[in-house]
């Protein structure tokens, strides 16, 4: 027989208890057991008045923006629609059923002001780093490196062509707190001084933010944020936030390596990492670097490619499969700023006279007077990741 139909009554008493409608299985509660933010409060204390209203509990405010890390939620917003609607999420942010949410402007401004100056998020993701150490998930001897694009909240409508901008014309004092941190990251590797080439487009509301094209697509303001990930269980182990320009990945990876050796002293055997991120600083700190090497020095014309010549590194020359020298220089320089300054590029070249009088002329400079190689700054290391890219570790890692 069917039912009475059911219709919601208001009682006066409830008896109700989150835990109960919290599965055993649920994803928040195996995150509970590894939350500790025991030394939270001692943290910000400096930054918080001993005076005025009581603020919003600090421990609520990360529990649920781990919360809104776990699930994919990105917005402030919304997040506190769903922990207002959901037992798990409240019941992980320690809220009974009539414990109100805070704003979603409460985060900006804490994320902004006192988490910010008192690098709290740092702390709380370096303390997550310690204990995967501890718990063995971090052996710090193989690691990799990658970086992610994000996209800046900013557009070109509200932007300057690099003609008409000057940052020396901005007044700190009458500027907003994103230009004025942009004016404060101008001599920083990772941003102004990572490159003198001047971006496109500097944006108003971000200038920090560089004018990138990439993937096909229209060009946007972003930031790159670099990764340092151990790969035995894929732990990240450093983050960084840099300009979208290659020279700043370059500056991250010295950054983050410095970072951890000195935080956990970690010391990897070897880095896996694209083109991008080079291999020079890398040999110098005795890593193996298991990155493709970026060469322009092969040719497809069937000709001689810079392989074929022989280095000597003691006479600073290459010499060519028929016995002729290459040089940088043909004479001794009394002054050492006019000779060999061992940065950038070098270039070698044949003599005039010897290659056109050459057999093989045709296999190695027939469309030129002389044969001429070049050599980068960092040849050295960048033969080392050579020689590693035909070893069987360097095939593991690059699958």
């Amino acid at each position: 027989m069917m039912g009475p139909r059911q219709v919601a009554q208001g009682a006066l008493f409830y008896e109700f208890s989150i835990e109960d409608h919290v599965p055993p299985d649920h994803l928040l509660r195996g995150k509970d057991r590894f939350v500790d933010l025991g030394d939270l409060r001692r943290r910000l204390a400096p930054f918080y008045s001993l005076t005025g209203r009581p603020s919003v509990d600090p421990e609520l405010m990360i529990r649920m923006l781990v919360v809104g890390y776990a699930f994919g939620i990105r917005s402030e917003r919304r997040l506190c629609e769903e922990v207002h609607l959901n037992l798990a999420y409240r019941w992980f942010c320690r809220l009974d059923l009539t414990d109100p949410v805070p704003d979603h402007s409460t985060f900006s401004k804490n994320r902004h002001g006192r988490f910010r100056d008192s690098e709290l998020l740092r702390h709380l993701f370096e303390t997550t780093v310690a204990r995967c150490i501890e718990e063995g998930l971090v052996s710090g001897q193989r690691m990799a490196i990658d970086v992610s694009l994000i996209e800046a909240d900013a557009n070109k409508q509200n932007s300057t062509p690099k003609e008409e901008w000057n940052a020396s014309d901005i007044n700190p004092a009458d500027a907003p707190g994103a230009v004025r941190e942009y004016l404060k990251t101008l001599d920083e590797a990772a941003f102004g001084a990572a490159s003198e080439v001047q971006p496109k487009f500097t944006s108003h509301s971000d200038p920090a933010s560089q004018w990138t094209a990439v993937r096909k697509r229209p060009a946007f303001f972003s930031y790159f944020d670099n990764y340092l990930i151990d790969t035995d269980q894929g732990v990240i182990v450093d983050v960084e936030a840099t300009r979208s320009i290659r020279q700043a990945e370059v500056g991250s990876t010295k950054t983050m390596l410095n970072r951890v050796n000195a935080k956990f002293d970690l010391h990897p055997e070897r880095l896996i990492a694209d083109t991008a991120y080079g291999t020079g600083p890398l040999v110098d700190r005795k890593i193996a670097p298991h990155i493709p090497v970026f060469d322009k020095a092969g040719r497809s014309d069937g000709t001689w490619s810079r392989a074929d010549f022989e280095s000597d590194a003691e006479n600073d020359q290459y010499i060519c499969p028929e016995g002729h020298a290459l040089k940088q220089f043909r004479r001794n320089y009394s002054d050492p700023n006019r000779g060999p300054t061992g940065k950038g590029t070098a270039r070698y070249r044949a003599l005039k006279e010897v290659c056109p009088a050459c057999p093989s002329e045709a296999r190695c400079c027939h469309n030129a007077d002389a044969r001429k190689i070049t050599r980068e700054e960092h040849e050295d290391a960048r033969q080392v990741a050579r020689d590693i890219a035909k070893t069987r570790q360097y095939g593991i890692s690059k699958n």
